[in-house]
């Protein structure tokens, strides 16, 4: 008899049953190994980036695996929010689904479509069905996947920029939109401070959005590596926060590591059992992502 199999929860049920924010954690180096790390963190969700990192379909399925065997919650952003990558991630088993630079209304409309399969009506979703041949249906051991293949999918969409803000409103209240998250960097570069993710301006426009999706009740989360920004966004109603990342860490935490020893008198001076990772902290903030 084959096995029946049950779905995780998802970042929409997750965020819904907590009374507490979500931490997360961003993998970007493409690396199984790596998300396994992560996830041993005690984040509670993780995202494998595929804009700006070097992931595919068998990079992002293969840290899919390796991150079943922890309690986070895997989050995927493609590069963009086209309908045949949308289906081809969705078919993966990719349930949560972070969509950047979308700008309008009408964006996120479609990109809600293409999450979705057809139900006959003109404004119905657009996503092909193909679900026995695919991961996210377990081939069939889902039962009933495609009568509930969108409460299985949640659909998070990022406002990074000044005109995304501006349309802020509608986009957060579109039909199938889940949650909505807010890029500093990008939203910064849009006006015209980039690299400048935490400047004043870019600051109060972060905090509307966080206001709009508290008022209409929908989750938001933000991207702040820099600890005075992400406090900052929690204190004023973020649900869920990014914090750092793989590649961030790794890099802060071997230059520090290597800037000791290339200290005056350093060379002798007795080191950390633990090569100096110990209790040091982490410098992770950025202007990028």
């Amino acid at each position: 008899m084959p096995v029946r199999v049950n779905l995780p929860k998802t970042l929409t049920e997750r965020l819904a049953e907590s009374d507490e924010p979500l931490f997360g954690l961003w993998c970007c180096s493409g690396s199984a190994i790596n998300a396994e790390i992560v996830a041993g963190s005690g984040c509670d969700w993780v995202l494998v980036d595929a804009e700006h990192s070097p992931n595919g379909l068998e990079s992002i399925l293969a840290q899919l695996y390796a991150l079943s065997g922890y309690p986070v919650t895997p989050v995927v952003r493609p590069p963009f929010g086209d309908t045949v990558t949308l289906k081809q991630f969705l078919d993966l088993g990719v349930q949560n689904l972070l969509i950047p630079m979308v700008d309008t209304g009408e964006q996120a409309r479609e990109i809600a479509r293409a999450v979705s399969y057809p139900d006959g009506s003109a404004a119905g979703g657009v996503r092909g069905v193909g679900s026995a041949l695919a991961r996210s249906s377990r081939w069939n051991r889902v039962p009933n996947y495609l009568a509930n293949a969108r409460s299985t999918v949640s659909l998070t969409v990022q406002i990074e920029s000044a005109e995304a803000v501006n349309n802020a409103e509608e986009i957060i209240n579109t039909d199938g939109v889940d949650a909505v998250f807010v890029g500093p960097a990008d939203l910064a570069a849009s006006l015209g401070l980039i690299g400048q993710p935490s400047h004043p301006e870019v600051v109060s426009r972060v905090l509307r959005v966080i206001e709009l999706a508290n008022s209409a009740k929908k989750p938001v989360g933000v991207n702040a590596f820099a600890e005075a920004d992400a406090r900052r966004y929690l204190a004023a109603g973020a649900n869920f926060v990014a914090v750092g990342a793989d590649v961030a860490i790794l890099a802060r935490q071997t230059e520090q590591l290597i800037a000791k020893y290339r200290e005056p008198g350093a060379a002798g001076a007795a080191g950390a059992p633990d090569g100096g990772l110990g209790n040091e902290s982490v410098a992770t903030e950025s202007g990028g992502y």
